[in-house]
């Protein structure tokens, strides 16, 4: 019988890996991968410190939702003013990125978000 998973506070309790720069931090709190390990989707916390923008490119389709701090996140497009679609990001905000979407994050102040990605297990 399957059953669900549950981490308590895990907003502020769970702390993230270093991942990128000296402030981008990344790290699945849980993954389908082993329930479901043809199709797993992965989610956990990003957090991004003031310093370095943190460019990705995605391999994956990824949701976000930005739960505290800011975030400016932006993307070459064509189609936008400017050659860039960007926006100012904040608590509530949520978006969708598609596999191949190369975005670039900063922060003002520092964000914290959770993702959710069709994934294996720490394969961001």
């Amino acid at each position: 019988m399957s059953t669900f998973q549950f981490y308590a506070n895990a907003q502020t309790e769970f702390q993230p890996p270093l991942i990128a720069n000296d402030n981008a931090f990344l790290g699945d709190v849980f993954s389908s991968q082993d329930h479901s390990p043809e199709t797993p989707i992965s989610a956990g916390f990003y957090r991004l410190a003031p310093g370095p923008d943190l460019v990705y490119t995605y391999t994956y389709d990824e949701m976000k939702i930005i739960v505290d701090g800011d975030f400016q996140i932006s993307q070459p497009d064509e189609k936008a003013e400017g050659g860039v679609k960007s926006v100012d990001a904040k608590r509530g905000d949520v978006f969708f990125f598609p596999k191949g979407a190369v975005i670039t994050f900063k922060t003002r102040e520092g964000g914290l978000a959770w993702y959710c990605g069709q994934r294996k297990r720490d394969g961001a």
